[in-house]
């Protein structure tokens, strides 16, 4: 039986691999199918546009999530800090990695614990979901909450990554259940989050059924993991497998839809081959509320905090920007009739 690499070297090889490979899907998101109407009067001063928005009891300057990335290395504690200073200064939502490296090993717990840097920020602390069927429970998601003063929890959800990974955690059967009884008995919001293949209508309910306060959809259209999997393969075989899934999953815009056909009231975020301000407008319009990147941020704060900032402030004006030639003067107006499917 070949060797598993320790976690701690998975992440490093998910960061090397992120920032030097392409391992994009083989699907769009499906937004380029979505275009404003444009107003050449918008009646608007584009200095008042309001991007303001309250989430989980905290004002935020913008609806852009800094999606989790990373954790568990000396890199990623080095990235980690500087995304959260950038989201402190910018006022915007920042989630962190899988934190299973910190459960298993305390020591790598300060490469997740930003507050030290980022005291305001709406944070949110990071478990994958399949761990309530290998000896996790509440104590463990209440631990990673603890460990980063994090005022909501993701359980992510990734089958595939799983099934293609070299001896991945591939039992998922009844984990409803236990993601129900965490929703119940942990003190902040859960969020339910794909990793890059989507939400399908039936997954959406189930997951609302479970007591999730959002769901972060995640849909295909950007970073496929089962591609970043295929670049670690030990071996042809696993390789050969992982390479068969490039153009899996349901696509970004897809997936919000259906999340608000089923569970209208469910709050959304969006996430999944998300490029730029404009694209995060656009899935605002279709019933987000927040829109998700990752791979832009990561490869801006791997070279400094500046350049996170900057590329945060870049998305925020685009925002603003889109905003203002809809004639749209704060995120609400957003969802009336602004976007048209092409």
């Amino acid at each position: 039986m070949p060797k598993v690499a320790p976690i701690d070297q998975r992440k490093a090889d998910h960061i090397k691999i992120n920032l030097e490979q392409d391992v994009r899907s083989a699907l769009t998101t499906g937004l380029e199918n979505y275009h404003f109407t444009h107003e050449a009067l918008p009646e608007l001063d584009l200095n008042r546009i309001d991007t303001t928005l309250n989430l989980f009891g905290k004002e935020l300057a913008a609806p852009i999530l800094i999606s989790s990335m990373t954790g568990g290395t000396a890199e990623a504690e080095s990235i980690n800090l500087r995304l959260a200073e950038a989201a402190q200064e910018c006022g915007i939502v920042m989630g962190v990695g899988s934190q299973r490296a910190a459960i298993e090993h305390p020591e790598q717990a300060k490469t997740f614990q930003v507050r030290r840097v980022a005291p305001d920020i709406l944070l949110f602390a990071n478990l994958g979901a399949v761990q309530l069927n290998y000896g996790y429970g509440i104590d463990q998601c209440r631990k990673a909450v603890d460990m980063i003063e994090a005022d909501a929890l993701i359980l992510h959800l990734n089958p595939l990554q799983e099934a293609v990974q070299d001896a991945g955690d591939v039992n998922f059967a009844g984990l409803a259940k236990k993601i129900e009884e965490v929703c119940k008995q942990i003190e902040v919001p859960v969020i339910a989050k794909e990793v890059g293949w989507g939400i399908s209508e039936k997954t959406a309910k189930l997951l609302a059924d479970c007591g999730a306060s959002a769901i972060d959809v995640a849909g295909a259209g950007g970073t496929s993991w089962s591609q970043v999997e295929m670049h670690r393969a030990p071996d042809e075989f696993t390789r050969q497998l992982a390479a068969t899934f490039v153009g899996w999953g349901i696509p970004t815009s897809d997936s919000i839809l259906n999340v608000k056909k089923v569970i209208p009231e469910m709050t959304v975020f969006a996430s999944g081959g998300i490029k730029d301000g404009l694209d995060i407008t656009k899935c605002i319009a279709l019933g987000a509320t927040l829109g998700g990147m990752a791979g832009q941020f990561l490869k801006a704060a791997a070279v400094s905090t500046e350049k996170a900032v900057e590329m945060m402030k870049l998305t925020k004006k685009q925002i603003e920007v889109t905003m203002f030639n809809v004639g749209a003067g704060e995120l609400a107006s957003l969802k009336v009739g602004k976007l048209v499917r092409q």
